[in-house]
């Protein structure tokens, strides 16, 4: 072959090879553009998992055995498990990344809701109602008041399947529409105080809690295979309305002073304050373990810090959060403790 064969090749060659790859540039254009176009994952700031930050919806919830299978609390962001009346339980249900369509039932607000409540801001306050010597604290506090007294019943609905008092069920999907209507200034869900990301090396392996108030208790088993505490009500498990067992990623027992207010309910029970201002102790459940901690919040404007007793910053695990406001230790069992399960033949 001559060198003019030879350089006529090799240009043919240059030409192919250049065409082939104007034919691909299309294709890997479109390659790097979908890969310059994906964002980062947006990530609630209450929970630390992936989610908006939304405005803030807290509605109260009945926590008696009438009350179960509670609507909507699989998709709190927080739930807070508060005493009332009789050693009772009634919880506080913090939702932002996502607002369910029907929450409850709702049962009316008490006084440890406004201090407890602060920390997030302006938040949308949904519950049946209050003693009249407690509404005006309400009004004059820093909540958007959207409780059931001055909401139409289209709103504050009532579920034929169940009984008064446990049968209020919020359309949240429409009081939000309210909210966004009326143009209300409503808090978005912020950082909380806490950290999320991996838990410090310390920590008790256990399997179970059980948290105590006077006239009510919940266990929490922990689930490896859902990585998160599968709660127990009632001596059964804790059920939402969908059928789902409720559970936190990260449960959290704060101690906290319990004292008598100057309030009462209808037949003279007096309403307990919990006192959530100021520093305690308590313990962070997370990974199967379980962590000695301190809680600090300064005033009512702060949100709650947790720590271990050296200092160091308990992160929580990224999810739904439960907090057991509580002036009772818990009774764990460790895993060294639990029972082997028998060998299988």
């Amino acid at each position: 072959m001559s060198f003019r064969k030879v350089v006529v090749a090799g240009a043919s060659i240059v030409i192919i090879g250049a065409s082939a790859f104007y034919a691909l540039k299309p294709s890997l254009l479109a390659l790097v553009e979908k890969v310059n176009i994906i964002e980062p994952v947006q990530v609630n700031s209450l929970t630390g998992a992936p989610g908006v930050d939304g405005p803030v919806l807290v509605v109260k919830i009945d926590d008696t055995p009438p009350a179960h299978p509670q609507i909507g609390l699989e998709d709190a962001d927080i739930i807070y498990i508060e005493q009332v009346e009789g050693g009772l339980t009634r919880l506080a249900a913090v939702f932002s990344s996502k607002i369910p369509t029907r929450i409850g039932p709702v049962r009316s607000a008490r006084i440890s809701d406004i201090e407890l409540l602060s920390q997030f801001g302006r938040v949308i306050f949904a519950y049946s109602g209050a003693q009249s010597k407690l509404r005006p604290l309400i009004s004059a506090a820093n909540l958007q008041d959207l409780g059931a007294q001055s909401q139409p019943a289209t709103i504050y609905t009532t579920d034929p399947l169940r009984r008064p008092p446990t049968a209020m069920v919020l359309r949240a999907d429409l009081l939000m529409q309210k909210v966004a209507e009326k143009g209300y200034a409503i808090a978005t869900s912020k950082n909380m105080g806490w950290s999320f990301g991996d838990a410090p090396e310390s920590g008790t392996a256990i399997t179970s809690v059980v948290m105590h108030w006077p006239a009510n208790s919940y266990t929490a088993t922990w689930s490896e295979a859902e990585k998160r505490w599968l709660l127990s009500n009632n001596n059964g498990p804790n059920l939402a309305d969908s059928g789902k067992t409720l559970g936190p990623s990260t449960l959290v027992i704060q101690n906290v002073l319990i004292t008598p207010s100057e309030f009462y309910d209808k037949v003279g029970g007096v309403t307990p304050f919990s006192a959530t201002i100021g520093s305690g102790t308590g313990f962070v459940l997370r990974d199967g373990k379980s962590f000695q901690a301190l809680w600090s919040r300064p005033s009512a404007e702060s949100g709650t810090r947790w720590s271990t007793p050296d200092g160091e910053a308990i992160n929580f695990a990224p999810g739904q959060i439960w907090i057991a406001l509580s002036d009772k230790a818990p009774t764990f069992t460790l895993k060294s403790e639990a029972t082997p399960t028998p060998a299988t033949k």
